[in-house]
């Protein structure tokens, strides 16, 4: 046996959607329902374990043998609950695979569905699934039709039951057609060894603060409470929070409203007075949405108090990057408050009175507070390492703009460095024209993949102070101090344009732009490739991917944005590629591009933060010359230094 194909059916009281299947596994209703499996080029089985069938020594065996490679679609649920099934704690992920991460690789959608849709399968997944799963694998509502019963079983409809065991048995069928269907374009095996530490950091998980998350959920209650209250006295709504409702108050009020978004509300506080004011102030302070991720955290933690669980390897799409899953830690709110242990012991006693006393808004400090709910275990701490512009560096080292890499290679400042090539002055944080940084900061942020006057607006530069009328010379000055930058995006953009028009391999720098048919495939100096499919060619160069709103549809694309794909997408593998050098270390969490290692305080095996930062430092052998940085600190409790 080399391959094992692997689908299973299962049953638990615990909301899976809501609270991730590690928590899933742990309820004592949890079962397997259905073993659906291949071996090899060997016909489909299904095992019914409902019926008491039971797995046979051979494939238990296989399953925990690292010699035999096992396949599945979203892996990462098989192996949980298989390890639930044999009271394991978490089943080796080294010798799995993944056919959701060979689509995502490949710029598919995650979903079996839609990916065997795109790939037009001859063995589509079948339609009856969702409300099959929905009758066997979830609790019901006792009624008198079901004569009171909280579950279905295979006995009360012997026929849904049946249908049931041949859609388990397709959707390995699928997996396996999947497999077949993308094998010209294999996942590389340092891709599969990324997935791997991925999977580590899953079932490793961080712990949480349980006793500031429900004290947090309690202080939110009571001042959502106060705050409903002071609405409804100003407006006499009956249903302040509901949008149509304020909106309506609103404009009775002399101010006519598009949207109740953070970012306008925000914009519209600091331009009206007045009652108008308190009320949108009010409806902010309602909105804070982050201070909805403690109840997440205790819907998500295990048993042993650790959040598991938390990362989608290859999550976003033409890049690689990680996405976030229950608990996004890629969105936490930053924290700003002065004493944040004096902040956190308050918040733990539950003392609304005080909390608002001391501090200016109750929402905002346990808004503030979330990142502190992730701690280390007993006398351990954390090391925090993130890389030090990397974005930035990447971008400088792609297009051999040197002056930027003299800064990095410098320790120079890119912000100021940029202003001073802007302005043609020298431009010292707190120092000499040191106003002129911020304007630097906002256009590297803004600039650096094409972006122009509207990108200078939605990073904030209205905000800050600039005029309308110096964002457009704002934008002309970057360009102009960054010229290798900029022919670089165009340099691209005719890579990729000759590419698909002749169905040939052009070269920029370091990287390949492959044209097949009805395929562009980008190779990055770390051998992964990022894929885009059906490239078409006019005013803007298409292709059809995943969009934002998760559709697959046809997106317009240019050079720069191309550039922002691989640019991050090198930044990403600059990432694994640190989490490999770290990997005997226990990383516990990362956050874009930081690291969270949890470790002991005091140990002769204890890797000093020097040590890591170092170690993360490192630039890998494929892409010489670039110049890598990583800063750290350590803490007891998670938080932005």
């Amino acid at each position: 046996m080399k391959q094992l194909f692997i689908d299973i059916e299962t049953y638990s009281d615990v909301d899976l959607q809501k609270c991730g299947v590690y928590r899933y596994v742990e309820s004592n209703a949890f079962e397997i329902l259905l073993f659906g499996y291949a071996i090899d080029e060997e016909p489909i089985q299904v095992i019914d374990l409902a019926a008491g069938e039971k797995l046979s020594d051979e494939l238990i065996a296989a399953i925990c043998n690292n010699a035999v490679t096992k396949w599945a679609h979203n892996a990462s649920f098989e192996r949980i609950c298989l390890s639930a099934y044999f009271h394991v704690h978490y089943l080796d992920p080294s010798s799995w695979r993944c056919s959701m991460i060979w689509a995502a690789y490949l710029s598919m959608p995650l979903s079996l569905q839609q990916v065997g849709t795109i790939l037009n399968l001859d063995k589509q997944k079948m339609n009856e699934g969702k409300d099959l799963v929905r009758y066997f694998c979830l609790p019901c509502k006792p009624t008198k039709a079901n004569h009171g019963r909280t579950r279905n079983l295979p006995k009360d409809d012997p026929a849904s039951w049946a249908v049931f065991k041949a859609y388990n048995k397709r959707d390995v069928e699928s997996e396996m057609e999947i497999m077949n269907k993308l094998s010209r374009f294999p996942v590389p095996e340092f891709v599969w060894h990324e997935y791997n530490i991925d999977q580590q950091i899953n079932d490793r998980g961080i712990l949480i603060d349980l006793d500031l998350a429900k004290s947090a959920i309690t202080l939110d209650k009571i001042s959502r409470d106060q705050l409903m209250t002071k609405l409804q006295q100003i407006t006499h709504l009956e249903n302040p929070n509901s949008v149509m409702q304020i909106k309506s108050w609103l404009e009775s009020n002399g101010l006519e409203v598009d949207s109740l978004g953070k970012k306008n509300v925000t914009r519209l506080i600091a331009i009206t007075e007045g009652k108008v004011k308190q009320v949108l102030q009010l409806r902010s302070l309602l909105s804070k949405s982050s201070t909805k991720k403690y109840q997440v955290m205790l819907d998500t933690v295990c048993t042993d108090g650790r959040a598991r669980g938390m990362f989608q390897f290859y999550g976003a799409t033409h890049t690689g990057r990680f996405s976030g899953k229950k608990l996004q830690l890629q969105n936490l709110p930053q924290n700003h408050v002065p004493d944040l242990d004096a902040a956190r012991t308050l918040a733990k006693t539950s003392d609304f009175d005080i909390l608002n006393l001391l501090y200016d808004s109750v929402p905002d400090t346990l808004s503030q507070l979330i990142r502190t709910a992730f701690i280390p275990r007993v006398s351990y701490q954390f090391i925090v390492s993130d890389f030090s512009a990397i974005e930035a560096r990447v971008l400088s080292w792609l297009a051999q703009e040197q002056w930027r890499m003299d800064v990095f290679a410098n320790n120079g400042d890119i912000y100021c460095e940029t202003a001073s090539h802007m302005f043609h002055c020298k431009v010292v944080k707190h120092g000499e024209h040191g106003e002129l940084r911020q304007k630097g900061k906002q256009a590297e942020l803004a600039c650096g993949y094409g972006g122009s006057v509207g990108a200078l607006k939605a990073m904030g530069a209205l905000d800050l102070g600039m005029k309308e009328d110096e964002l457009q010379p704002l934008v002309d000055s970057w360009r102009q101090a960054n010229p290798k930058i900029v022919r670089f995006w165009w340099d691209v953009d005719r890579a990729i344009r000759e590419a698909v028009s002749y169905q040939i391999t052009t070269k920029v720098g370091c990287l390949h732009f492959i044209g097949r048919r009805n395929l562009l495939q980008i190779v990055l100096p770390s051998g992964r490739s990022l894929f885009y499919v059906h490239p078409l060619l006019s005013s803007s160069i298409s292709y059809i991917g995943v969009t934002t709103n998760k559709k697959w549809d046809r997106i317009d694309s240019y050079g720069p944005k191309f550039v922002e794909n691989i640019t991050q997408a090198i930044s990403r593998d600059i990432l694994c590629f640190a989490m490999k050098n770290l990997e005997d270390q226990r990383i516990v969490a990362h956050v874009h591009d930081e690291l969270i290692i949890e470790c002991p305080k005091a140990s002769p095996v204890t890797m000093s933060l020097e040590e890591i930062t170092n170690r993360m430092s490192i630039t890998p052998n494929w892409a010489p010359g670039l110049i890598l940085r990583a800063d750290g600190y350590c803490c007891s409790y998670y938080q932005k230094d």
